[in-house]
């Protein structure tokens, strides 16, 4: 069928307001999977090489900015709060790494962190190893990707993206002259490792879906001495599986993980022997899942085998095979055991209890276990740089949705913590002027569902108070309660923020995911809806001032939600939503796509098909007064490609044409130099968020208090 080109001309300049929104070319393309016969009228926008494609981005990117430049004033006022609550002059708590002390700054009005080292004590004169504001000159997008010093801190390697688009370039940095090695290492992805000899390094690269794949070995100086090309070490051939090398704790040995969402299997040498050959730890079994801390003559095992919540045994390093397990923490329904990891004289476990965080401490010299107190009902833990294996101080960062990130020192013998530095909040926060608060709401199937929230105190439950609701659900990923000095700005002006931790994530446990995806993932998106019931039941708010959030799959959570509820919610923020999911899953050349089927099922097989037709949001937006949204995409996006918020867009205001939806918008703003993360420069993104907040506060009537909602 030829293309219906019934859609406005997208020749428009930057400065041409533009009033109306643009109508995407109508190109019907049918396609007949299983007997079902569907069509996608916009399915056009995948190719680039369309002009109109680009053009079709650009004009929504105008629309957006005429629809909102009434809110330039509160963007402005919105961005300067957010960054009068930074410390833009700060630097990070130092790592100790052998004589070393590694460290990142940041410097009042740039962009990147500078990344720094001190020799011998912390008095000693600073060396910048890497200034991400030189490396980013010219750029519109930089990440630094991997970030590893060599065993003996004469070289760093390091990667680089400068498109969003998550394929990295390392190179390789002689910290005594400064000078980069020649022959840098292209289509990397984010794992690298040194082994132990200084001159050989390990890591993964990408293939055709951007999938990492294989293994490398390189070895310094061999391009220079004629040596062409690195040495495969592993080739993953499963396309459910992505591949990562690391080393252990111990750094002893390097690991070679591969692994799918429900299975692992962990190959493993010594660091001091780079050309020998990896064993295998545990061969793979479908559903089985493990990793594992290296200690003296063992292995510590994480493992899932037999044990839904996972257990840890011990094993010796020369046969880890299930006949020499010896369990050291035993399987228990009510926790998750979620990370295990090795000092010289500890074990230490990382848990998850009811929604909240613990981590366990074993001596391994007397066998005593205890747990680690934390003072607030509500709160977020994980460890983090623990770099020296031989030593009995423990890293770990805390916060709450009312207290900023703070790191501690825990002592593992007098079990005294030493508070190194809590994030900097000026501006004049105090804690004391918000509440948090955790309660549940009721599924369809009578399963409690929490929902954690913070707000200003004062806040008067009658249903008048705006409430902000954000929502995942998928892969197990926990959306623990953490502060944001960004959100001050939406708790002052009375906005509730809140947490639905629905199924599909990880928030209560490994059960909490298995409930939540495959068959049962409608689950995810009852408990959402069952959650915002609550919220208005309770007369925290109402639905005309409900709004709800999601990013990635938490987009296709808000989708789905909207589709099967449109009158509940007034508002959506849908950052680059994973919501063309059917499309996407039937098409192994994308990225992560082959990977996908273990949480949203193979539709292939008919059942995950239907399964996920049902929910997919692109397939079942219909004629109905949708909420008013502000959808974001980034144009080199490789994990939600730009054209499902596109197309979702162009969907959604063909179906809804003709209804009479009073002020309610639809926006797309693309960001046509970035990926999945949005805008890499610090102060590039707090423009992004004020676009965002000043989209939700004058959307709800609260900002610009003298104009009306929408132009």
């Amino acid at each position: 069928m030829p293309p219906i080109f019934a859609y406005m001309p997208f020749s428009l300049t930057a400065t041409e307001p533009v009033t109306q929104p643009p109508i995407a070319k109508i190109v019907p393309k049918e396609t007949t999977f299983h007997g079902d016969t569907r069509t996608d009228n916009y399915s056009w926008l995948r190719d680039r090489k369309d002009p109109d494609t680009i053009a079709y981005l650009e004009a929504e990117n105008a629309y957006t900015r005429t629809m909102m430049r009434h809110t330039e004033d509160l963007q402005a006022s919105l961005y300067a709060e957010m960054l009068s609550h930074i410390q833009q002059t700060d630097l990070t708590v130092p790592v100790k790494r052998d004589q070393y002390f590694y460290y990142t700054r940041t410097e009042e009005g740039k962009q990147y962190r500078i990344y720094c080292r001190k020799h011998g004590s912390l008095d000693a004169a600073e060396e910048i190893l890497l200034d991400g504001n030189l490396l980013a000159e010219g750029h519109k997008y930089f990440h630094i990707g991997a970030f590893a010093p060599s065993p003996n801190h004469k070289l760093l390697a390091y990667s680089t993206d400068f498109t969003g688009d998550e394929i990295f370039t390392v190179s390789v940095k002689n910290l005594e002259t400064g000078e980069i090695s020649p022959g840098e290492i292209r289509k990397a992805s984010y794992w690298l490792e040194w082994a132990a000899d200084n001159a050989t390094l390990f890591y993964t690269v990408l293939d055709s879906a951007r999938r990492p794949y294989k293994v490398l070995r390189h070895r310094l100086g061999d391009r220079e001495s004629g040596v062409t090309g690195d040495v495969e070490i592993y080739h993953e051939t499963d396309q459910r599986f992505d591949v990562e090398i690391s080393k252990t704790s111990s750094r002893e040995y390097l690991l070679i993980g591969s692994a799918s969402s429900l299975t692992t299997e962990i190959r493993y040498l010594r660091a001091d022997d780079p050309e020998g050959e990896f064993r295998i730890a545990l061969p793979r079994a479908q559903g089985v899942e493990y990793d594992l801390t290296h200690h003296g003559d063992s292995f510590f095992i994480r493992t899932n085998d037999n044990a839904k919540t996972f257990r840890v045994v011990e094993a010796p390093v020369a046969d880890c095979s299930k006949a020499n397990w010896k369990e050291i923490l035993p399987a228990r329904p009510e926790v998750t055991i979620e990370g295990v990891s090795a000092l010289a004289g500890y074990l230490v476990f990382e848990e998850r209890e009811r929604g909240l965080g613990k981590i366990r401490i074993r001596s391994l010299r007397s066998g005593e276990t205890y747990s680690i107190d934390f003072p607030e009902p509500v709160y977020s833990i994980a460890l983090t740089g623990n770099a020296e294996y031989d030593t009995r101080i423990l890293r770990f960062t805390y916060t709450s949705l009312v207290t900023p990130a703070s790191v501690f020192d825990y002592d593992l013998e007098t079990r005294q913590r030493e508070l190194k530095k809590q994030q900097m909040v000026p501006g004049g926060f105090d804690p004391g002027q918000y509440q948090s608060e955790r309660i549940h709401a009721t599924a369809p199937d009578s399963v409690e569902v929490p929902i954690s929230l913070v707000y200003k105190k004062g806040m008067v439950r009658d249903g008048s108070a705006p409430l902000l609701l954000y929502g995942y659900g998928a892969y197990g990923i926990s959306v623990d309660p953490s502060f944001s000095s960004d959100r001050l700005s939406l708790l002052d002006r009375g906005v509730i923020y809140a947490i639905a931790h629905v199924r599909g994530g990880g928030d209560l446990g490994k059960l909490w995911h298995e409930d939540g995806r495959l068959l049962k993932k409608r689950n995810t998106f009852t408990d959402f809806i069952a959650c915002a019931e609550a919220l208005v039941s309770a007369r925290y708010t109402s639905s005309d001032r409900l709004a709800i959030e999601g990013r990635s799959a938490g987009g296709m959570l808000v989708g789905a939600v909207v589709n099967m509820r449109p009158e509940l919610f007034s508002i959506v923020l849908a950052g680059m939503p994973f919501v063309d999911v059917l499309n996407t899953i039937l098409d192994a050349t994308l990225p992560l796509t082959v990977g996908e089927y273990e949480e949203w099922g193979d539709p292939n097989e008919k059942q995950f098909y239907d399964s996920i037709k049902s929910y997919a949001p692109y397939e079942n937006v219909h004629a109905a007064r949708y909420p008013t949204m502000l959808i974001t995409a980034g144009l080199n996006d490789p994990r939600v490609s730009y054209w499902e918020p596109a197309k979702w867009i162009a969907k959604l205001r063909a179906m809804s044409r003709g209804l009479k939806t009073g002020d309610r918008l639809l926006l797309l703003k693309t960001n046509m130099g970035s990926g999945h993360f949005g805008s890499s420069g610090r102060y590039e993104y707090l423009r992004e968020t004020a676009l965002n907040y000043a989209f939700l506060l004058n959307a709800l009537g609260i900002e610009p208090k003298d104009q009306t909602r929408h132009p």
